[in-house]
Order: structure tokens, then C-alpha cells, then sequence
């Protein structure tokens, strides 16, 4: 009896220190402890520029997102996001915007000629936006896409080239035509099965429009974070809360890296007609996961798991061609493997996981240290962590040996003179560098969120990501913010100059 409680024990044990072992941990360090100094130079032709998409800035359009803000305006649900408090069908603070404003959203179609102008007059060298599914094909019944549409995306590619301005385009931006809802033999949305088929026919027709004009494509934004909020915690339309967690979604997740997949063939394909080089690639949603305590083997366990799952399952699936949910293989998806010319990266911080004893499958996740008021954050209440950021390029480069583009990198900072995006942008900035430096990562391109305030999904109008101050209340007027001035700085000089690491680093 004694020799086998002294066995459990001695299990129990191993069993800790093996979690301890693969588990992550909670990093000390805010930068990343290289003691090179500035100034930081960067690569000859980066591409420095700003990122954008159409629900976001462009007039609504007849899309799933514009049907749940007409549905959150009637029925008054303008309360906030919380971790705690899902608050499914609300838009935070949404009444407090005039009819014409969550229409126009930013006046982007009337002033978007006027917002390049100031993108290029920052020496913006790149721009990143995207294409609406809807405004091409606002009803199931086209046969052909909207000429109207189409002319309105080809006056904005024509400014881009006036201007030399590279343009990158994403597909799917989170949003769908609303027509792409309706049932259909009990299946909505990517799980209808005619999906493909839609899809390819919308991608199908930009590669014929613009496929000549634009060698830097994104099929996908966000995917998994996409997944995450639209049917585990049900914030974005559809609004669902599946149970089963990333069982629950691993059938949508093939099904967009089938999309995925399709559109990489068909923008090939045109490119190949027209003898024409580009890259195609995702833009993946990334976070620093770490644990809350580092003496919790529980929570470094969950933090472990949460990054893989989260971070580098999909990204594996497109490098492998095989879809893993917590390390066992899902499916494997015909054509998939090594259809990633680049790895698209969009980091915002870090989360911490905490675990309960008494209920081991139950985890809490936290924006930012509750218990840290030291702790840098922005008005969303997210972690800044540039830290995190190196480590995610540097794992990226490590894991897939493709060319990196950071294409979203950015923070919510309300203020004209906004000295914590200032800080934001030079450290991060700093941190692509010793990516770049240190781990030799292949890093070509660097897109800031955002060129300008816009609508943030269920944030509404109040977090201000932009470079370019959009005053909704008085005729949609812009104005650079101090930040812009910096970044401006730094592009002119392809460098991070010793006296913008000095005033706006710390």
C-alpha cells in the first residue's frame, strides 16, 4: 500500500514538472533585451505603409455586418465587450453616432482620393485594403458583378498607381453578402455547400479586373480570430456560441482553408496567364499567450496549448496541407500544402491565461494584468508587450522559412498628441528590426492599423486606431495626429533614428 501511494506521488510529481516543462512562460522582459543602439535600420525597398477594410471605412454595403448594425441600432443594444460579459447583438455606444455617420462610416468613398493624397504626402510607399464581397454581388440573383462596384475599387487602383503606391488586397475581411445567410439545405455561410463556389466566383472576378494591377494578395483575415468571435463567443455575426470548443469550428476552419486554397489557384492561375509574379498569402491574427502565474503549472499549460491552437494550427494546416486540433490530425485538405508565398502577421499584445484547481478545464483569460498597475495598455485595455512581437517573427521565420509582412500592428490611443501610440509604433518598429537583425528574419513589409480612426466591429466608433484623426460629429474632418509625423520620420529615413528611440521609446 505504501510502495504504490509512494508510485502516485512520485507520478504526480513528474506529472508537474513535465508541465512545468512544455508549459509557457511569463516573460520580464517589456523589450526585448538586445543592447544594440540606433540607429535601426532597415531593409532597402521595405514597404512601409498603413492598412484598411471596406465594413470598417467604405459606405455600408448589403453585407452580414451592416445588417447586424441596422438590427443593434433598432433594438438599442450599444453595450461593451467584455471578457465576462459577451453582450451577443451589441455595438458599444453606437446610438451615440448620427443615421448618416454609421452609413458613410468614414466618408472613405467620397475622400478616399484625398486620404491616399495624405498616405502619400506621409511617404507611404504601400497600402493595404480591402475588396467587398457584397459590393460586387449585392444580391444572389447576379449573374455578372456590379459595374458600379467594380469602377469604384478601379478609381482607388488608379490612384494608388498615380500616386506609386503599392497596393496589397484582401478578400475576406470578415464580411459576406447577406445573401450568403439564407439557408440553404439547413447551412449558412461558409457551411452552405455551394460556399466555394460563391467564393471563387467573387474572387474569379477581381483576378480578372485587378489581377494586372496588384502583386500582393490576402485571401483571409484573421481566420481563427474570425471563427473565434462569430461562433465560440458569438460578438460577430453569425453569433453563435457553439459548445466543444475548437471541435466545434474545425469544420469551418477546413472549409476556409479550402477557400483559402481556391483563391490561391485562381490568382495564380490569372498571373500565369498575364506572365506576371505575385504573392498570395493570410493575414494571421497573433498574441503573446502567457501564463498568469509562472509557478502555475496549469496556466502555463493553457497558455502553451492556447498559442498553438490559436497562433500556428492554421498557419501549420497551409504550410503541412494537414489541419491539427490540439495535436491530432483533423483532415487533410487536397492542394493545401505550401500555398503560403508569405506569412502575414497582425500582433496586438498579450493575454494571460489563468486556471482554476477545482475546475481544471476551465480557464480565465485576461487582456492585461489586473494586479500590475505598472503594466502599459492601451483604451482597449489590451497589454502592450513589444516583446511578444519579436518572439512571434522570430517563431514565424523559424517555423515556416517563408518572407514575413506584418500586415496589422497597432493600438488604441484617443488623443491628438497621442504619446502612447508614438511609443507603440517605435518600439514595435524597433522590434521588427531585431527580428530582422537578430533572427534573420526575411521581413519585407510593415503595414500600421490604421491610415484612419474607423468603425472597429463591436467596439463601434470609440476606439481610434488611427494615424488620422476622423472627427465623425463635424463633417467627418481629418487630422493627422502626431504619430503620423513620427512614422513619416521614420519611413524618410528607412531607419529608427537615435533621437525617435530616445523621446518616443520611453
Amino acid at each position: 500500500m505504501w510502495y504504490l501511494l509512494g508510485v502516485f506521488i512520485l507520478g504526480g510529481v513528474g506529472v508537474w514538472w513535465f508541465i512545468r516543462w512544455i508549459g509557457a512562460l511569463r516573460h520580464p522582459h517589456y523589450l526585448s533585451p538586445f543592447t544594440d543602439a540606433p540607429p535601426y535600420q532597415f531593409p532597402e525597398g521595405f514597404w512601409w505603409g498603413t492598412a484598411t477594410a471596406a465594413q470598417q471605412v467604405e459606405s455600408q454595403q448589403n453585407t452580414d455586418w451592416t445588417a447586424f448594425e441596422k438590427r443593434a441600432m433598432a433594438e438599442g443594444k450599444f453595450e461593451k465587450y467584455t471578457p465576462e460579459a459577451n453582450n451577443i447583438g451589441h455595438i458599444h455606444q453606437l446610438g451615440d453616432y448620427p443615421a448618416e455617420v454609421i452609413a458613410k462610416k468614414t466618408d472613405y468613398d467620397a475622400r478616399f482620393g484625398e486620404d491616399l493624397d495624405t498616405a502619400a504626402a506621409m511617404k507611404h510607399n504601400a497600402y493595404r485594403f480591402s475588396i467587398c464581397w457584397a459590393r460586387l454581388f449585392p444580391t444572389a440573383e447576379q449573374t455578372e458583378a456590379s459595374e458600379e462596384g467594380l469602377r469604384y475599387y478601379a478609381a482607388i487602383f488608379d490612384k494608388l498607381e498615380t500616386l506609386g503606391i503599392k497596393p496589397s488586397v484582401t478578400l475576406f475581411h470578415f464580411t459576406t453578402p447577406a445573401w450568403f445567410w439564407e439557408e440553404k439545405q439547413g447551412k449558412r455561410g461558409w457551411e452552405r455547400s455551394d460556399a466555394l463556389d460563391q467564393f471563387g466566383r467573387f474572387v474569379q472576378v477581381v483576378a480578372e479586373h485587378f489581377g494586372g494591377r496588384c502583386a500582393h494578395w490576402c485571401t483571409l483575415n484573421e481566420p481563427v480570430g474570425w471563427l473565434y468571435t462569430s461562433y465560440l463567443v458569438g460578438v460577430f455575426p453569425p453569433h453563435e456560441q457553439r459548445k466543444g470548443g475548437l471541435l466545434a469550428v474545425a469544420r469551418l476552419a477546413v472549409r476556409l482553408l479550402e477557400a483559402h486554397t481556391l483563391a490561391y489557384d485562381i490568382l495564380k492561375a490569372d498571373a500565369a496567364k498575364r506572365n506576371k509574379t505575385i504573392s498570395v498569402g493570410i493575414a494571421k491574427h497573433t498574441r503573446a499567450f502567457e501564463p498568469y502565474r509562472n509557478g502555475a503549472p496549469l496556466d502555463r499549460l493553457a497558455a502553451r496549448i492556447a498559442e498553438q491552437s490559436f497562433v500556428w494550427d492554421f498557419l501549420d494546416a497551409i504550410h503541412t496541407g494537414t489541419y491539427k486540433v490540439m495535436g491530432t490530425p483533423f483532415q487533410k485538405i487536397p492542394g493545401l500544402a505550401g500555398k503560403m508565398d508569405y506569412v502575414g502577421i497582425n500582433y496586438y499584445g498579450r493575454f494571460y491565461l489563468k486556471s482554476d484547481v477545482f475546475s481544471p478545464q476551465r480557464f480565465s483569460l485576461f487582456m492585461h494584468d489586473p494586479h500590475d498597475p505598472n503594466e502599459r495598455k492601451s483604451e482597449l485595455d489590451w497589454a502592450l508587450y513589444p516583446h511578444g512581437f519579436y518572439r512571434i517573427l522570430q517563431a514565424s521565420h523559424q517555423r515556416y522559412q517563408r518572407p514575413i509582412y506584418v500586415l496589422e500592428n497597432g493600438i488604441d490611443c484617443r488623443s491628438l498628441d497621442d504619446t502612447q501610440r508614438q511609443h507603440f509604433l517605435v518600439t514595435h518598429l524597433r522590434e521588427v528590426w531585431n527580428a530582422i537583425h537578430h533572427a534573420k528574419a526575411d521581413i519585407r513589409g510593415y503595414f500600421h492599423w490604421s491610415l484612419l480612426d474607423n468603425f472597429e466591429w463591436a467596439e463601434g466608433f470609440t476606439s481610434r486606431f488611427g494615424l488620422i484623426h476622423v472627427d465623425y460629429l463635424h463633417d467627418f474632418q481629418r487630422t493627422p495626429r502626431k504619430s503620423a509625423e513620427v512614422y513619416t520620420q521614420i519611413i524618410q529615413d528607412n531607419a529608427i533614428s537615435p533621437e525617435h528611440w530616445e523621446t518616443a521609446a520611453f
